[in-house]
């Protein structure tokens, strides 16, 4: 006997996205590729979790109930490896599932976790699908970074963006995190004074170096705590069936919100020091302001190629130590 549906998660219950997709569902006019994207990766599987089990476990087409990840016409496809690339062999081999009849539904549903992972290969055979997708199969691409797929896959989709309302970096850390950020703040925007104000001597240069470090290592600690205290919270609100493979990847998408947080928090803070700057009658600021905000933007642009996140951050710093100190 159906029993009800896996429920929404609780932040999106209600909300007109959801409202949309509940309507489409019941009118059996779902498209049949979704763009799933947003900061969190385990709300996008939990919203993905929702659409499969209405799709595959529909009341008026009266079959066995499966949950759906145990449903024989879901199809999941995740990245693999020490690389967590989503490669041609899974990719060819998730189409062929899709494209023979239901065995049990009416509807097959495939779920791509982190599609962005998929290579350009797989990516490339995995498009001549979403072109041509079968009738019967549900295709769900699920993202943070929606603009890391092919422009010609994101346009074959219908696209739903999830946020975690008001969910800020550390809305999940204790006091102790967020004051340990805040004097992570304090110390980053004293080290930027001490490099615009201070001499070019040997041992001046050395401590500011040597500072870099520092705030690698605090950075780091804030965003080990933060992860942890978020991954906390979130897994006890995660259905009990998750293998490690799941948990491992929505605990990577956890860290990688924070962490992407908190290098909107460390912009912000460098473009508050050159306003002042600015307001003091630096104008050299404006150029070196510029300069390390691209310097940022291109570092956190290599953390998605899996650079690691403490040599990203030392390659931003150091740089902004010669860019501030050579104005």
């Amino acid at each position: 006997m159906r029993t009800a549906p896996l429920p929404w998660p609780d932040a999106l219950a209600g909300t007109p996205t959801i409202a949309v997709i509940e309507r489409a569902i019941e009118r059996r006019r779902l498209g049949h590729s979704l763009l799933l994207f947003g900061d969190n990766l385990g709300t996008l599987a939990n919203v993905a979790h929702g659409i499969a089990d209405r799709l595959l476990n529909d009341p008026r087409h009266p079959t066995q109930p499966f949950p759906p990840k145990q449903h024989p016409d879901f199809f999941p496809l995740r990245p693999a490896g020490k690389s967590r690339q989503i490669g041609v062999d899974p990719t060819r081999e998730l189409i062929g599932n899709i494209q023979v009849t239901p065995q049990v539904s009416l509807r097959k549903v495939a779920v791509i976790y982190e599609a962005d992972r998929m290579n350009l290969a797989a990516s490339n055979i995995f498009l001549k699908t979403l072109e041509e997708p079968p009738p019967s199969a549900a295709i769900l691409l699920l993202t943070t970074r929606p603009y890391s797929l092919l422009a010609t896959i994101r346009s074959r989709c219908l696209h739903f963006r999830f946020t975690d309302a008001g969910h800020d970096a550390l809305a999940d850390a204790d006091e102790a995190t967020r004051e340990q950020w805040r004097d992570t703040l304090a110390a980053y925007g004293s080290w930027l004074g001490q490099v615009v104000g201070g001499g070019v001597e040997r041992k001046a240069v050395a401590g500011q170096v040597l500072a870099v470090y520092g705030l690698v290592t605090r950075f780091n600690a804030v965003l080990a705590r933060a992860t942890d205290g978020a991954w906390e919270l979130q897994k006890a609100k995660l259905p009990p069936d998750l293998d490690d493979d799941e948990e491992a990847a929505i605990r990577t998408g956890i860290a990688n919100g924070i962490r992407l947080k908190l290098l909107a928090e460390i912009e912000r803070a460098t473009s508050e020091f050159g306003r002042e700057r600015l307001g003091a009658g630096d104008d050299s600021a404006r150029s070196a302001l510029a300069a390390a905000i691209e310097r940022l933007e291109h570092d956190a642009g290599l953390l998605r190629l899996n650079l690691n996140e403490a040599a990203a951050l030392e390659d931003f710093l150091l740089s902004s130590l010669r860019i501030w100190s050579r104005r």
